[in-house]
């Protein structure tokens, strides 16, 4: 029987670290990875804007045979799941409510902080999920996180200096006891270590590329059983810019090399 297809759509490289948690659960998978990486970023631009660009993501790789969808972009799932998954034949898992319910799983305290970027935090997709399930939550936006990452800065004392003050800001005027914190960005897991390290020991580290992948493969059950294949599961990679670039960074999100990337060129 042949191997279950899984395509995986970001604007960029963050979700890379959804690619690499899926591996990690449903390593039998064939996998598409989409990165449009010549309109990145999604976080600056309006809702009609990023729901053009993920639909016709979408529908690339369900044309190249995906037989799921995991929309590992925080914005695109904030502001156009809906859309998405209306314009695609195939079942279509986004980011926002996998780390909801986690986060939900893990807080006695029904409070949580959730950070991520500027238009993520603006659209209260999580806030709204988080309350959906109980849990009061408070959003802040981190937009320096996204070029520290990218930067390779992972360690670096200005990183740390700037995830102090942000989690000084979310963690403060009531949200003391807050004990679950969300990165409610794909390119936060890079740092998840220096946010643990630095947050309150009570505090849960909640990696919503991790709980998406735990709900995919738990969505999919026995059919992922049933196409299990004795070989490694291959990758496909497809980017709208440098594919020298995607490689080279993108292998930092991945954690592995990435050999061989397709250049596509969306037509508007």
């Amino acid at each position: 029987m042949p191997s279950l297809s899984i395509g995986v759509f970001d604007s960029g490289f963050g979700g890379l670290t959804v690619l690499k948690a899926l591996l990690e659960v449903i390593p039998e998978a064939d996998y598409l990875y989409f990165g449009d990486t010549a309109r990145l970023p999604y976080g600056s631009k309006s809702a009609e804007t990023v729901t053009k660009y993920a639909v016709e993501a979408a529908r690339f790789l369900n044309q190249q045979g995906a037989q799921m969808l995991v929309v590992a972009c925080n914005t695109a799932t904030a502001l156009a799941l809906d859309k998405i998954a209306r314009s695609v034949s195939i079942p279509v898992v986004g980011v926002v409510e996998p780390g909801a319910q986690r986060a939900a799983a893990a807080s006695r305290k029904r409070k949580a902080v959730v950070i991520g970027t500027e238009a993520t935090i603006s659209s209260h997709a999580y806030l709204r999920a988080l309350q959906n399930l109980g849990v009061e939550a408070r959003e802040k936006a981190c937009p320096l996180f996204v070029p520290l990452v990218e930067e390779g800065w992972i360690e670096h004392a200005v990183t740390e200096q700037v995830a102090r003050i942000y989690l000084g800001e979310a963690f403060s005027d009531g949200f003391e006891s807050a004990d679950v914190l969300v990165l409610g960005c794909t390119h936060y897991p890079l740092i998840k270590s220096l946010l643990r390290r630095l947050a309150q020991p009570h505090v849960t580290v909640v990696d919503s590329a991790e709980s998406t992948a735990h709900v995919v493969r738990d969505l999919l059950g026995h059919d992922v059983k049933r196409s299990v294949k004795s070989s490694l599961a291959p990758l496909q990679f497809f980017a709208t810019d440098s594919v020298e670039k995607f490689r080279r960074l993108g292998a930092r999100f991945l954690d592995r090399p990435i050999n061989s990337v397709q250049h596509i060129d969306l037509k508007e």
